[in-house]
């Protein structure tokens, strides 16, 4: 199914980009995605700045394990114009793949010409944006992240597993995609039912993959072949042992990824 196997910086968020690096390539994984912005006004930030010692020795920890950066966290797309230039030359210097784009402006078609910009900036670096759709921000719902994407110039869409059952996606839904538009996956597992808060499930309380009730092998088959697969799936305690959490997440992606080849 997939050429690629990353660890997503929100898995561990505690810790910092050069030590992600080195867990996640401890662990067998092939690419990491970083947390270079915040997402959030009261997430702590890493001192990844251009020019910055922790960028720099980042990128050597990826050069010595052969690591490469799938994506790179987080650009919000907020009602104002956002510069993007310190964002992009710290996440080209990883080598990153994509750039993720979190959607906090509810006026769409402003937001959809602000990921168009950002597209547009982009394509210097030779970095690929991406829309992810999300129940409780501004792009709710798949149509609305192909709409996004597809008139952008050259972005692409995130599909996340948890935000794919909480926006009520069909795996249908999936297969009729454009497989143009298709980044990468975010893996996690989840009840199927909905908790109250679902901000805190997605920020925190996640399970990995097989340990919950999504249909994630089902959702790596309705995909196209070879698209990159990371794991996302933060939880209470995995701080604790980030080493021996990640070596579980991998050994749960690719429980998965065995069972989706099998559905092919």
């Amino acid at each position: 199914m997939a050429s690629v196997t990353g660890l997503e910086h929100l898995t561990l968020l505690g810790v910092a980009p050069p030590d992600l690096v080195t867990i996640a390539a401890q662990a067998g994984f092939d690419a990491v995605g970083l947390r270079i912005a915040p997402a959030t006004d009261d997430e702590r930030p890493w001192p990844m700045a251009p020019g910055s010692a922790m960028l720099a020795e980042t990128a050597l920890r990826c050069a010595d394990t052969g690591l490469t950066v799938l994506d790179a966290e987080a650009v919000r797309l907020g009602p104002e114009p956002a510069h993007f230039t310190p964002f992009l030359d710290a996440a080209a210097q990883l080598g990153a793949r994509y750039v993720n784009a979190i959607c906090e402006d509810t006026d769409l078609s402003r937001l959809a010409d602000e990921f168009a910009r950002l597209v547009a900036a982009a394509l210097p670096y030779g970095i690929r944006p991406v829309v992810e759709f999300m129940a409780y921000r501004s792009v709710r719902t798949l149509s609305d992240a192909t709409a996004v994407a597809a008139n952008s110039g050259g972005g692409g869409i995130l599909i996340d597993a948890l935000h794919v059952q909480r926006c009520g996606v069909s795996l249908d839904a999936l297969r009729a995609l454009d497989s143009a538009l298709v980044s990468y996956v975010q893996l996690c597992d989840a009840p199927l039912a909905a908790p109250a808060d679902q901000v805190a499930e997605a920020r925190s309380a996640r399970l990995l993959p097989g340990d919950g009730e999504l249909q994630i092998a089902a959702l790596l088959s309705a995909l196209p072949g070879g698209v990159p697969v990371a794991v996302e799936a933060p939880q209470a305690g995995a701080a604790e042992h980030p080493a021996s959490f990640a070596t579980r997440a991998r050994r749960a992606v690719e429980s998965v990824l065995t069972q989706s080849k099998e559905r092919r």
